[in-house]
């Protein structure tokens, strides 16, 4: 097994105009990530070194590279993307800042495919303005799961907090499409990536996994609607009778108002809204991870914010969980490999 020391943890810049230079500094600030990790941020130094002016950070530095194989154990490295100037719009969504957030995905995921970096951690982008010819994908779990997942490694993105684990079984999409796309297969299987995960990510042995409804009171008999007949309790049958701890489906109004998600080890949502809302009014720093792929890649649970750029009022505690988060899946499956 690998020592968390050892292991390389990249991280990409994201939108240069939001907050994710902010929370990565602050995150590398912490003497703790250090002792535990090797990181190494994917970015801009000019762009870096004006984020840390204005933050005020004189005795945080970067120890600036051109390659991952040339990285410091002493402190955070930065590999430098572009050497002209960048304009900085703080809180303005530009094409050049979704250049760049593309460039730095791509040099990570390089990396990351050649065995250089063990893990990556996104800081947030601009869903529109990355877009361009080669990235057409609605965010991160997209690309991910195309550049490493592909048919065999379907991925489903799954937020994890302390005590709350949520998966997706369709990705963030038009709400009038949900229904469309609700199969017995695509429950089922995404049913088995959270259970592959709770046990090789999260070294649970016998995993238990909520399946929600679809419609409210679960459709009432098919009253207000089919996909619970249709889809949902014939997946969660056949994953039963598959020897996975999935239990429901389960009236989603209540079930988290009621405490029930205390009783499982994770709860798999129909769509986004429906669990990242209470996920994230029950938690505080969670984290977005991409279960079902052969790499690990996090995230914070949060956006660009481009409300509070440059303001240095940005809290860090979703982007350092982010990367305790990668360390620990990385560690657990050292332990199972």
């Amino acid at each position: 097994m690998a020592e968390n020391k050892n292991f390389t943890i990249g991280i990409t810049q994201g939108d240069i105009n939001g907050i994710g230079y902010e929370v990565i500094i602050k995150s590398l600030s912490d003497s703790r990530i250090m002792e535990m990790c090797t990181p190494v941020v994917y970015g801009l130094s000019k762009v870096a070194s004006y984020h840390k002016k204005y933050m005020e950070m004189s005795d945080f530095s970067f120890q600036f590279t051109k390659t991952a194989e040339q990285l410091s154990t002493k402190r955070p490295n930065l590999i430098n993307l572009y050497e002209d100037e960048v304009k900085l719009d703080l809180g303005t969504s530009t094409k050049i800042a979704g250049q760049m957030a593309e460039r730095s995905l791509y040099a990570a995921g390089r990396d990351l495919k050649n065995k250089l970096i063990d893990a990556i951690v996104t800081a947030p982008i601009n869903k529109s303005n990355i877009q361009s010819e080669k990235f057409k994908f609605p965010g991160h779990t997209g690309f991910f799961e195309h550049y490493f997942g592909g048919k065999e490694h379907p991925a489903m993105a799954m937020m994890v907090a302390e005590n709350l684990r949520v998966g997706f079984v369709t990705n963030p999409m038009p709400l009038q499409k949900v229904s469309e796309d609700l199969t017995v297969e695509l429950v089922l299987q995404k049913i088995e990536i959270l259970n592959q995960s709770l046990k090789q990510d999260f070294a649970l042995n016998n995993p238990t996994i909520a399946v929600l409804s679809l419609n409210p009171h679960c459709g009432d008999e098919g009253v207000l609607g089919e996909e619970e007949k249709s889809a949902i309790q014939p997946a969660v049958n056949q994953a039963f009778h598959n020897g996975i701890n999935a239990f429901g489906p389960f009236s989603a109004e209540g079930f988290f108002s009621s405490g029930s998600y205390t009783r499982f080890d994770a709860v798999l949502a129909m769509y986004y809204d429906q669990g990242i809302i209470p996920f994230k009014l029950l938690t505080h720093g969670g984290v977005n991870f991409t279960a079902g792929l052969p790499i690990v890649r996090t995230s914070p649970a949060h956006g660009t914010a481009y409300d509070i750029a440059g303001k240095n009022i940005a809290d860090p505690q979703s982007m350092r969980n982010a990367i305790y988060l990668a360390v620990d899946i990385l560690r657990n499956r050292a332990m199972n490999a």
